[in-house]
């Protein structure tokens, strides 16, 4: 058995490979290295041996066997303080494995590529990369396994001092197991979507962390920013930020919020949003007038409140967004000229994000004490609702356009929700009250003498009339809500009593 340290290299990720394994040559260690690795390491003249000699069994089958070899594993597997194992690694005349320095094949950027084949994803399973890893992990003790390119010079610096210690030697065996269960919960993703197993019997996600945060909700709770892995399209994981200080997990949260309303609509549109719930929206021929309605829709809630557009800012609206204090702005793209404005406000968040929405909602996650909630996203859309008039009186096509406006809107508002909206603009919103008819009246009181003759869109159905009494005293002329309710028929006799139109959509949009 030789006296010499060996370390094992076989990696996709190349970067820092070369100034890594020079640096493990100089800290007294032989090396063994696969296919490409070896040559890139060879290519630096630093000396390394093939796999095939340590196993005295050549790589067969297109290299999907290389390393699953007892000559591998049992080097990597024996108890150095273990008589018994020792023992056998000599009769056999075997040497120990005492690093492993493994990244595995690309599986999750090869099935992210739109024209991927099935055959290109299998063959992008790594096998023996993963057994590996989990073998050198479980040694930890013995055995110091790198997974991580960036722990490269943590790792030398350590062998070149007093060596790592046990401490160390664990940490890094966590984030191999933590860098395994993130691949095979990719590659389970990837079955379970090809075969349209959308409620397995277990549920396995991966998130990759994008950043610490100061502090969560409040200051005294600590909070993490994770990305789920793959995450394509309109994600803030996906933001590019072109100014203003670090995000907060609130922010995150709010801006969230935004984004998923701002995707509903095509036309030039404008969405403030506080605590997760739009305080103003508005649409218009350009951007700068979607922007002036989402103002006026509330002008002293969007104070300190998170704005997000569908089109590029451009200097126009640069200038109208400037006049008050936003904590974030997000739109696809920013004017040289609108960076130029709202850049002089040091604080501003500004974040390029790609608004359009995926071809395939992704599901929503819920966490519960113990659980986890999964669903599908709330894709309902006003342009797939058979509206059904059931009032004697039919809306105007001008009401209509209104009640399609509160309609979208009404299905981001916090359950019980009421939106009153006019003219491309919501006037007031009610979001999440215990009972329906105090929610309207929140909408109402906001919208004040604008209500009369605006619109009105309810999340759910009314179970008695007096909603609807409250929109007439009000002035609101149509509503639109889902109906389904036992009651439905009080409702459109008060309805009718007032002159008020009313339209079905069949559809709920609870939000809690």
């Amino acid at each position: 058995m030789s006296e010499k340290k060996r370390a094992l290299l076989s990696v996709s990720d190349k970067s820092g490979l070369a100034d890594f394994a020079k640096k493990l040559v100089e800290s007294g260690y032989e090396l063994v290295s696969t296919g490409g690795t070896k040559k890139a390491i060879e290519e630096t003249g630093i000396p390394v041996l093939s796999v095939s000699d340590v196993t005295n069994f050549p790589e067969i089958m297109d290299g999907r066997v290389k390393t699953l070899h007892p000559a591998v594993h049992s080097a990597l597997l024996a108890k150095r303080d273990n008589e018994v194992h020792m023992d056998q690694l000599r009769k056999l005349e075997l040497d120990t494995i005492d690093m492993v320095v493994v990244n595995l094949y690309p599986f999750q950027k090869t099935i992210a590529k739109p024209d991927v084949t099935e055959e290109d994803a299998i063959e992008n399973i790594d096998i023996g990369g993963p057994t590996m890893l989990r073998a050198a992990a479980k040694n930890f003790q013995d055995v110091i396994v790198v997974v991580d390119p960036s722990d490269y010079d943590m790792v030398a610096e350590g062998l070149q001092n007093d060596g790592l210690s046990v401490d160390v030697r664990k940490r890094l065996a966590g984030k191999v197991y933590r860098h395994t269960a993130n691949y095979d919960a990719a590659i389970a993703a990837y079955f379970t979507e090809m075969t349209e197993d959308d409620y397995p019997e277990t549920y396995t996600a991966t998130f990759e962390k994008v950043q610490s945060l100061r502090y969560g909700e409040n200051p005294h709770q600590t909070a993490a920013f994770y990305k789920q892995a793959n995450a394509e399209g309109a994600s803030l994981a996906n933001a590019k930020q072109l100014n203003g200080k670090e995000l907060s997990y609130n922010n995150i949260q709010d801006a969230n919020a935004a984004l998923e309303i701002v995707q509903e609509f095509k036309k030039p549109a404008a969405v403030a949003v506080k605590h997760m719930n739009p305080c103003g929206v508005g649409t218009g021929s350009g951007l700068a007038e979607a922007y002036q309605k989402a103002y006026e829709g509330d002008p002293v809630s969007i104070f300190g409140g998170i704005v997000a557009v569908n089109q590029e800012v451009d200097i126009v609206t640069a200038e109208k967004m400037k006049e008050i204090f936003l904590e974030i702005i997000i739109a696809p793209k920013f004017s040289k000229e609108a960076l130029e404005v709202l850049t002089t406000k040091k604080n501003l968040r500004l974040l390029e994000v790609d608004i359009a929405k995926p071809d395939k909602a992704a599901q929503k996650l819920t966490s519960v004490s113990g659980g986890l909630l999964v669903q599908d996203a709330d894709t309902g859309s006003i342009d797939g609702v058979e509206l059904k008039a059931a009032t004697d009186r039919e809306p105007t096509a001008q009401e209509l356009e209104d009640l399609k406006l509160s309609w979208q809107v009404v299905k981001h508002v916090k359950s019980n929700a009421i939106v009153v909206a006019k003219a491309d603009q919501t006037l007031g919103i009610g979001a999440g009250q215990m009972n329906r008819v105090g929610a309207a009246k929140i909408a109402f009181e906001q919208a004040g003498e604008k209500a009369k003759g605006a619109v009105m869109a309810s999340d759910a159905f009314f179970p008695m009339p007096d909603t609807v009494e409250a929109a007439a005293e009000s002035g609101i002329t149509a509503i639109i809500q889902p109906g389904g309710s036992k009651r439905d028929q009080d409702s459109i006799d008060a309805c009718n009593k007032h002159g008020i139109a009313m339209v079905f959509t069949g559809m709920r949009h609870f939000k809690h």
